[in-house]
């Protein structure tokens, strides 16, 4: 899908260094690709990548997670909201590595004023030759309905290609129920604002508990890898994500990190 001389222009700028939009699969997304239900993506040779934006600013439905990082007197400071109940581990990431940071901004700002089409053309064009499973958002969410379609539109043009996410975003995908390629594995992601919808809409959705009694007490699996999320033969299961990233000293969160640590219990997926 061609798109201007302008916007072409832009999106060079951002890519002028040669870092590309989407990122490599991180610990947890790697452990994903020895899952034999995914392995029909991967055939020559191709790989898991993630597509990301800075995490807060663009994840207009988050309430319990939500963190975002500001600048403050020229440096990053993570905020957060009223009614965090838990950090987002990828604000944290950005609060602490710059270039993940820069990144994340950038790859936002590339996106946020462009249209439904410009998006498609913007994300087509820079996806990697080798992309066979990609995750969208290790940190961010579907910041407006436009971009929403957009990522519809990019799995139908990909048939081949497996994409998921966890979102918040609930009122975009209700007013696409009907429209959800096969390959575009979508999880409602618990402590948002439109909670309710999950229950209405009967939406497969994973919820972030404290501890591996909880997990057991609400009946679900917990998801380490990504294979629950990722998986299109599971793609109506619900499940659990631990709890993980740094947490606000003295919150119910950071007692539940210290004591899974304490237990020698997994949680933590940055090694």
């Amino acid at each position: 899908m061609p798109y201007n001389g302008k916007l072409q222009a832009e999106i060079l700028e951002k890519l002028k260094t040669g870092e590309n939009m989407f990122s490599k699969a991180n610990v947890k997304i790697q452990e994903l690709a020895k899952h034999p239900d995914v392995q029909t993506f991967l055939k020559n040779r191709r790989k898991i990548y993630s597509f990301d934006l800075i995490s807060g600013h663009s994840c207009p439905f988050a309430d319990k997670c939500l963190s975002k990082v500001i600048i403050v007197d020229g440096r990053r400071k993570i905020v957060d909201g009223r009614n965090t109940e838990y950090r987002c581990f990828s604000a944290s990431q950005e609060a602490l590595l710059t270039n993940v940071y820069n990144k994340r901004s950038n790859n936002f700002e590339a996106l946020r004023q462009k249209t439904t089409d410009e998006m498609v053309a913007i994300i087509s064009d820079i996806m990697p030759n080798n992309l066979g499973i990609c995750r969208i958002h290790v940190a961010g969410d579907f910041f407006n309905k436009k971009y929403f379609r957009a990522w519809l539109q990019v799995a139908e043009l990909n048939p081949d290609r497996l994409f998921y996410a966890y979102t918040k975003s609930l009122p975009y995908w209700l007013e696409n129920l009907g429209n959800i390629p096969d390959n575009m594995i979508l999880t409602a992601s618990y402590g948002g604002r439109c909670d309710r919808l999950i229950d209405q809409l009967n939406l497969r959705s994973a919820i972030v508990v404290f501890s591996y009694e909880q997990a057991e007490k609400l009946g679900l699996e917990v998801d380490h890898d990504d294979s629950h999320a990722a998986n299109p033969l599971t793609k109506d299961q619900d499940f659990a994500l631990m709890i993980h990233g740094p947490q606000p000293a003295g919150s119910e969160a950071s007692a539940a990190t210290s004591e899974l640590r304490r237990k020698g219990e997994k949680f933590s997926y940055s090694k």
